[in-house]
Parts: C-alpha cells; structure tokens; sequence
C-alpha cells in the first residue's frame, strides 16, 4: 500500500484505509487506549494515531517514543477530539527507526534557539524549524516564479572568482597550492602561477558584476546562489555564506529599479500569506504576535521614497540621541534605517542619492558631482533588506571612478568592456535571501533561518 502524506490526509473525507509514515512527536494514553502524534514534515500539523493498547504488543509500543520513526496503517475516521478532524484507527503499526529518550535531545519540553544550534542536524524535527524550512522553499520557488514569469532569464554566475566586486568584505581564498609549503616569487610575495587558476581567486561575495554582462546581452537577468563573507562578525544580522538574488535589467533607470524592488518584495510577502498560512500562523502565536499584520502591512502600503539627505535632517531633528551621531555624509546605521521606518514614516522606505564616498565604484554618479543614483529599501526591525543602483554607463564616469578609488583597471578590464561596446542605462539590486526570511518568519537571529549556519568558528554540520 502507497503512503500517504500527512498534509493530504488532514484534507481528506473520513473512509476507507490508509497508510502514513512518520515521526512521532508526542504519545500519551493509558491502559486502553495509546495517541500518537504523528508528523511527516509535509505540514506543522500532526495526524493522530490512536492505538487500541490491547491489540499491539507492549514491547513494540514502548519502542514508540518521541523522536521514532514509525509506519502505522488504519482506518481514516472521524475525530472526536479537538484540534483535528481527522484521525487513524491503527490496526498495523511497524517501528521503523527508535528513539532511544534518555538520549534523544529533542523532548516535548520547550528548547533555547541557542541549544537547537548545537544540534543543527536534528532542529528541522522541532515545529519551529520546520516552519522555517518550509517557508524557505516558499520563498525560494517564488523568486523564481516572480521572475519566470516576468521574462528574466536565470543566470548562473561564478561562485569562484577573482574580481571583489566592490570591496564587500573579505574573501575566502580558493587555492591547491600546499599552505605548509607555499611557492614564494623572489620578492617573498605568493606565486599564484603555481595555483589551479594561475591567479589569486576566492569565493564570490556578489554575482553582480557578472549579472550586468548577462543584462547587456539578454536585457533581464537574475542571479540566486551563494555568496560568501570571510569576516569576523559574530551578530544576529550575519553570515559566512548566505544566499543573494540579484536582478540586473538593461534600460532601467533609477525610477524603474525602485518600482521593481517594491514589486517583488510585495509579492514575495504575499505568496507567503497565501501558501504558508500554518506555518505563519504557528509562528505568530509562538515567536511573534505581530508577524502576520506586519506581513500585511507591508503588502498593503506604499512605500516611501526619500533621498539620503531628507533623511539624515529627519534623523537630525528627531530629538533621539543615537548611537552613531547622525551627520551628513556617514554611512547609515540599523538604528538609524529602523528609526526612519518604524518611529517616523511607520512603512517601509526607499532611500536615494547617497554621497558617492559611501557606495560602490559602479553607481551612477548623479549632475550634482557629490551623489550617486543608489537605493537601499528599508524594512521594519531589519533596517536596510535591499541594496541597488542605476549603473554608471559612462566609460569615462566609471574609469575615473575607478582610478580615484586606487582600484587595479587591469582587473576589471572585462567589465569596463561592456561600457565601450555598445553601453545602454541600466540598473539592479540585491536581496539577501535571509534578511528576507528574518522578516517572513519574525525570527531574531539569522542563524536561525537558514537550515545549517556558517558563522566564525562553526562549521560542524
């Protein structure tokens, strides 16, 4: 007989005989009669079991405890008690892998998020994560549908590379050569000759760059892959390896861009309330009672748009003494992005024109001389979710750019290509595909949103 899975036996009619295979994550009962919560991971919600005690064998019923794994065939009836309205009368019940509960660390009592990371392998089995989980492939399947269905064309960008993008942080070098024994030029520095690639390459940290050539061949792109941080950051807001989408579009202006970036943000947030309505509604009631009408909140409003310098003279007139002081020319905060979304404008906010000092060499420099044609969309309790741009298209604009930051030209010289054949306006954006489920899910901690965290010091599982 062919399984079936939970999710669908929760939606079908009582009758006839079924077959369901899972772990058990409660049982309970007494002499007579034995419930077993039952879950597949199909849903948060569980099917329950119910035993007639004296018809199964005592032994293979104590074998049946938090954590096994068991098959159980029966009746499909109706329930009689709360909480579900349907449930098996087992008649077969086959333990398929035990749990032995003086060792099994997963027991009914609540645990610390801090305890289920020391125990990544076994989280996906608590409601929570498996909440999280299922929301992440939500999401993931909806970028994809978003810009399917849009006309972009998926791009598949270098995870090892040998361009930093924009001095994004550190890199993990990528290298064969023997580190006990490392070939040295005669000046002592490291003779990249001798590596796989003959050059000095890493793991990326963005597929932008490579995402603007794909733009100025098939007009809309979008990447999705990891990327790759090698600094020390030990914060609930970072990662070591984390997954970005990054759109690039051919003759999109910085206007354009920004209508993009609330469109797909808006949808994203929608096909979650509409496909993981359980999932979202158990992480309301246990984790955040405000996730739902924050989700809805967003979908609902329209963003504000505002220039880096309003938003600085908000800041500076707010009365608040913040951390870092607010000044024209620094680069803003998360106290000062959340400041802006949830105390003054209560929505979502799209900042412009930023000094060019504080942005990538890449963005359009605007007429003013002293500001570039950036955009960071700002979220409730996240602070900045999406960071973009108009490109600079101007070969002269951007080598100058280039030479005032001491940048190597030789090293993008790929690059600089697409702006002396054939350059046309263009623009894109980044999300980190975590910061977005920070937001989804209402957890606190990005380590918790995706399923096996690269963080300084950690990488076990």
């Amino acid at each position: 007989m062919k399984r079936t899975k939970v999710i669908k036996l929760l939606q079908q009619e009582p009758g006839g005989e079924v077959l369901v295979k899972g772990w058990v994550r409660t049982k309970r009962g007494n002499k007579n009669v034995t419930f077993i919560a039952l879950n597949d991971g199909s849903t948060i919600n569980n099917i329950q079991v119910v035993c007639d005690t004296t018809a199964f064998d005592e032994a293979l019923l104590k074998q049946i405890t938090t954590g096994a794994c068991i098959a159980a065939k029966g009746d499909l009836v109706a329930s009689l008690g709360s909480g579900q309205s349907v449930e098996i009368q087992a008649r077969e019940i086959e333990v398929l892998g035990t749990a032995d509960p003086d060792i099994y660390p997963l027991q009914k009592k609540g645990h610390s998020m801090e305890f289920l990371r020391e125990i990544a392998h076994l989280r996906p089995r608590t409601n929570t994560f498996g909440a999280i989980l299922r929301i992440r492939h939500a999401m993931a399947f909806a970028i994809h549908k978003f810009f399917n269905d849009k006309g972009f064309v998926y791009l598949h960008t270098p995870i090892i590379t040998s361009s930093d993008c924009e001095g994004a942080g550190e890199m993990f070098h990528v290298t064969t050569l023997n580190l006990e024994d490392v070939p040295k030029n005669e000046d002592g520095s490291v003779n990249y000759d001798e590596d796989f690639f003959g050059r000095q390459t890493s793991l990326t940290v963005s597929g932008q760059l490579e995402g603007e050539l794909g733009a100025m061949a098939l007009g809309d792109i979008y990447t999705f892959g990891p990327t790759f941080r090698a600094e020390n950051s030990n914060t609930p807001r970072h990662l070591a390896e984390f997954w970005m989408i990054e759109p690039e579009m051919a003759f999109y202006e910085i206007e354009d861009n920004m209508d993009l970036a609330e469109e797909f943000i808006k949808y994203l947030v929608q096909y979650a309330l509409d496909h993981c309505k359980d999932d979202l509604n158990f992480l309301n009631n246990m984790i955040d009672k405000e996730l739902i009408s924050r989700l809805e909140s967003v979908v609902n409003t329209k963003f504000v748009r505002l220039s880096y310098t309003e938003g600085v003279e908000i800041l500076k007139n707010s009365g608040v003494k913040f951390e870092f002081p607010v000044s024209w020319g620094i680069d803003l905060q998360s106290e000062h992005e959340r400041y802006l979304v949830e105390k003054h404008f209560k929505k979502p906010v799209i900042l412009t024109n930023y000094p060019k000092e504080i942005k990538a060499f890449y963005m359009k420099l605007n007429e003013d001389g002293k500001t570039v044609r950036a955009m960071d969309v700002l979220f409730p309790k996240i602070g900045e979710i999406i960071g973009g741009s108009q490109r600079e298209e101007s070969l002269e604009k951007l080598e100058q750019r280039i030479s005032e930051l001491g940048m190597d030209h030789s090293n993008l010289w790929w690059y600089i290509d697409t702006r002396r054949f054939g350059t046309a306006p263009h623009s894109g954006f980044g999300l980190g595909f975590e910061r977005l489920l920070l937001f989804v899910t209402g957890m606190a901690n990005i380590r918790d949103v995706i399923p096996f965290p690269r963080t300084p010091r950690n990488a076990e599982f």
